[in-house]
């Protein structure tokens, strides 16, 4: 099925960015955001001054403060609110039927420990195979300045999963699709986790070492979980693992990075995310429901351990660090 007509809900970085993507791909595409201002934005100047300041969007891409308007004869709707707010968003929109949906979030939901696919699915009372994710190395502002890249669209129905495909290629974003909507959608919430670390690792002053240490190992502790939970563990040497890995944990533009950078340099929770105009990085909440994930299936998550401890329990970053490297060394897997 050519998909021609897509809705997409949340006006953030990330999701302006994929409403860029397919309206380059010559898809027609509603932008839904919350504010109103910011949907005048989109459409009286083509550009999304709060969080892609500087960036044209092009004119087949139109925005809306209506929900309704915006879902109004969509053949697939792309999700792109924060995870944690993913089912009271749900629960407020009336989506097409037989529409594809497809998550953007990466984050793994409190109390249920739910993926978000799980969570759409269970919401909107659609079978899995209606629901897709995106997954892979994500940095929106690079993106939507058309820096080239490759992600993955993953979804149970290949079939769906290859409509996505075609409606999301352009010259500078190259789309892979997969079956394995687990692993998945698990590579992307745990790098917040571990991209954390590694922003609390630079805050300390620590080196390139001591980051490839902190990828290395935290690639295997989400493989671990990944696997315990069904996934194929050749999906986390992809881009739905390593290369989103590395890109979070790496760049700057990395919000969890920057935010562990934050709190390695002494700043508390609060005066972080102060700093970041109120915003919250995912990790610092995900890193709660995936340590009860992997409490739950038995998997040892050591980083995950730490950064929540840090987040949560006012664990002081030099402490965490002295905490892994002191663990009993086991054979390397």
């Amino acid at each position: 099925m050519s998909l021609t007509r897509i809705a997409v809900l949340g006006a953030g970085s990330w999701g302006t960015t994929y409403a860029k993507v397919m309206a380059d791909a010559g898809r027609d595409v509603v932008l839904w955001a919350r504010r109103p201002e910011v949907a005048e934005a989109v459409v009286r100047e083509h550009e999304n001054p709060d969080y892609l300041p500087g960036v044209r969007l092009p004119g087949n891409l139109t925005s809306t403060s209506d929900a309704a308007e915006a879902l109004d004869g969509a053949e697939a709707v792309v999700l792109a609110v924060p995870s944690q707010s993913l089912r009271s968003n749900l629960s407020q929109w009336r989506l097409p039927a037989g529409a594809t949906l497809v998550s953007l979030a990466k984050g793994v939901e409190l109390g249920t420990l739910k993926r978000m696919s799980e969570v759409v699915a269970e919401v909107a009372g659609v079978p899995s195979d209606h629901v897709a994710v995106v997954s892979g190395p994500n940095l929106a502002m690079e993106i939507a300045r058309e820096q080239p890249t490759a992600t993955v669209i993953a979804c149970e129905d290949h079939d769906r999963a290859v409509d996505l495909q075609h409606a999301s290629t352009t010259g500078y974003f190259r789309p892979y699709t997969n079956t394995d909507v687990i692993g998945c959608e698990l590579g992307g919430a745990c790098k917040n986790v571990i991209a954390l670390s590694c922003g609390m690792a630079s805050g300390l002053g620590f080196g390139s070492n001591t980051l490839a240490t902190l990828i290395t190992r935290g690639l295997a502790e989400t493989s671990r979980l990944g696997m315990a939970l069904g996934a194929d563990p050749l999906t986390f040497a992809g881009l739905a693992g390593l290369g989103d890995l590395v890109a979070t944990c790496s760049s700057p533009l990395s919000r969890n990075r920057t935010f562990g950078e934050r709190l390695g340099r002494g700043q508390t929770l609060a005066e972080a995310q102060e700093a970041t105009h109120g915003q919250v990085a995912e990790g610092v909440k995900s890193c709660s429901s995936i340590r009860a994930l992997a409490l739950r299936h038995g998997v040892d998550m050591p980083i995950t351990e730490v950064v929540h401890r840090v987040c949560h329990d006012g664990l002081d970053p030099r402490e965490a660090g002295a905490e892994l490297i002191g663990r009993k060394v086991r054979p390397e897997r």
